[in-house]
This record gives C-alpha cells, structure tokens and sequence, in this order.
C-alpha cells in the first residue's frame, strides 16, 4: 500500500546530489528519471522517491503532486 507521505515528500524534496542538485524531485526531467531507472535507482528513502516519481511522470500523474506543494 502506498503511504500518503511519500507522496508529499516527492513533492517537496530537492535533488540532494549531481546535475540537478538542489532541484525540487518534481521538477526533475524524465530523461533523468530513465537514466536512473535504467541504470538502477539510489538506495533508500531518496531511491524510492525517485521510483515513485518515475512511475507518477511515466503515467501522466504530476497533476496528483500539485496540491501536496508546501508554500
């Protein structure tokens, strides 16, 4: 089962390494998000957000992060 909170931290998280350090998650281009899922995502916590991400972008979903945005 998906937690809701994972879904409010890939909203607001920020890239904490490489090209696009600093760079909100969401915010991250879906060529990077195939880079990573084709050379295997990161371990642990920022792995699966970036998964996550993945699977919301590849589906056409960013709409669903839209009102999880911390102002």
């Amino acid at each position: 089962m998906l937690n809701p909170q994972l879904l409010v931290e890939v909203a607001n998280a920020k890239m904490p390494f490489g090209k696009y350090k600093d760079t909100y998650l969401r915010h991250l281009p879906e060529s990077y998000l195939n880079w990573f899922h084709n050379k295997g995502f990161p371990p642990g916590k920022l792995g699966i957000q970036l998964a996550t991400l993945y699977e919301i972008k590849l589906n056409g979903l960013e709409y669903l992060l839209q009102p999880l945005i911390k102002r």
